[in-house]
């Protein structure tokens, strides 16, 4: 099973439905191992922990809903569980990409092999280490440039009214456009194209990626399968990259 550079670009929900089929090609799945122990260890603790406090956290934010709207609140309550999953499950999504970065680029750069026939360089043990303050800058770059605008969005959830309604909208569009640029970023990081020319690539295929982005954002959200969706999610940006992007920004062929 392969793609080639030649391949014409398709959805982002194809990319996503790949994801799923690539973590299990033989050769492949060794490297989905340790990003899927990082991914089942935190964010498995971390939704069990946050459903044990959704009972006592709801009734206090569905406090703010002014009185005139407290007759939608029917409609607002599952608007209001939804965006306290969704900025929880990306804190813990970013906080389990940046512990697992180092083998998310390796099954980036192992599965773009597998598909072109390319020749990646030296991935032993010396040269993963040797690329985790490299790997780790890189994320550091990526977490400055969301944190304000994720502030910003997140006053937006302290505005009566705009709080319950327009806000959660825009939180779900910016995880899946920032969902987009964590794991698309792992190729591209592999080919050392700096972090703005990446998000100015991602920018032409806005579409692809922001289906991309909010697949996988809204898995993050259901059980079980937000256990998986790293490595998934690593594959099906990496088989995107292969076909819309390696051409024009390849280090290595």
């Amino acid at each position: 099973m392969g793609l080639s550079s030649a391949t014409a670009p398709r959805s982002g929900v194809w990319y996503f439905s790949q994801g799923w089929k690539l973590i299990t090609l033989p050769g492949i799945r060794r490297f989905v191992i340790m990003p899927l122990l990082v991914n089942i260890l935190l964010m498995g603790a971390a939704f069990l922990w946050l459903f044990l406090q959704l009972d006592s956290w709801i009734p206090q934010l569905m406090s703010h809903v002014p009185d005139w709207l407290q007759w939608l609140s029917y409609l607002l309550w599952p608007l209001v569980v939804i965006s306290v999953v969704l900025v929880f499950g990306y804190f813990f999504s970013t906080l389990a990409n940046w512990i697992a970065a180092p083998f998310n680029g390796l099954l980036a750069e192992q599965l773009e092999a597998r598909l072109t026939g390319a020749t990646p360089p030296d991935a032993g043990i010396a040269a993963i280490m040797k690329d985790i303050p490299r790997i780790m800058k890189r994320e550091w770059q990526k977490l400055a440039w969301y944190l304000p605008r994720a502030l910003v969005l997140l006053l937006l959830y302290f505005i009566p009214g705009i709080g319950q309604t327009v806000a959660p909208v825009l939180w779900f569009l910016f995880s899946a456009w920032m969902l987009a640029i964590q794991y698309c970023d792992y190729p591209f990081d592999n080919h050392k194209v700096p972090f703005k020319t990446m998000r100015e690539a991602l920018r032409q295929q806005k579409v692809t990626n922001m289906q991309f982005g909010a697949l996988t954002s809204l898995f993050t959200l259901i059980p079980f399968f937000n256990l998986v969706i790293m490595p998934v999610a690593v594959c099906g940006a990496t088989a995107m990259w292969v076909d819309c992007y390696r051409p024009k920004h390849a280090l290595w062929k």
